[in-house]
């Protein structure tokens, strides 16, 4: 479904971790893309972590739900220490991954984000904030799943949104995998690292 984007110099495809940097990987290699790792945090209901009200991306991005917010009897109080909270786990996510390694240029660039799989958005929506910011000329959401609602949605914020799967009875994403181990920063790590030296060893 991405294959005209294949051996283009100008696209960039950015995995949002954990499961999306997995996705991405096999991504680039196919399309013989450049790879990189754009940092979100989801910002969970407290009690039930899986539930975004919100999100927070590289850049000083907050994204926050307010339908979700307003159904959990979330006040603002609450909110922003949950933010506060994404944030400090956003710094040590960039640490960790990036280290010292510059997040690369996007202007003028059409940027793929890739996740494995997204329920309501909070998150992506935050990663596309993100790229805009950094002055992206064309973004394209790239998943393995999502709702046909969220899909709908996305649509109007994006280029384009490319996802095999958008199910109206959506439960949770990984029902839609045959495996879907949970990924530890270890393994995303090694995938960047790999992805990298690769790359490297191409453009020499």
């Amino acid at each position: 479904m991405l294959s005209p984007l294949a051996n283009r110099s100008d696209v960039l495809i950015l995995g949002l971790p954990r499961g999306g940097v997995a996705l991405a990987c096999e991504i680039a290699t196919a399309l013989r893309a450049e790879l990189d790792v754009f940092l979100v945090r989801k910002v969970g209901v407290p009690g039930y972590e899986e539930l975004a009200v919100g999100a927070v991306a590289t850049g000083g991005v907050e994204i926050i739900d307010p339908d979700v917010a307003e159904e959990c009897g979330l006040m603002p109080p609450e909110i922003e220490s949950l933010i506060r909270v994404a944030q400090q786990e956003l710094k040590r996510r960039e640490a960790v991954f990036r280290g010292s390694r510059p997040m690369p240029d996007l202007e003028g660039r059409t940027v793929v984000l890739v996740d494995d799989g997204i329920a309501t958005g909070s998150t992506m929506r935050a990663a596309v904030e993100g790229v805009k910011r950094l002055k992206a000329a064309r973004i394209i959401i790239a998943a393995g799943v999502m709702p046909l609602s969220t899909s709908l949605r996305l649509r109007s914020e994006v280029d384009e949104v490319v996802c095999p799967l958008t199910p109206r009875d959506f439960r949770a994403v990984g029902l839609f995998y045959e495996e879907f181990p949970q990924l530890s920063d270890d393994d995303v790590s090694a995938l960047l690292e790999n992805a990298w030296r690769a790359g490297a060893r191409q453009a020499a």
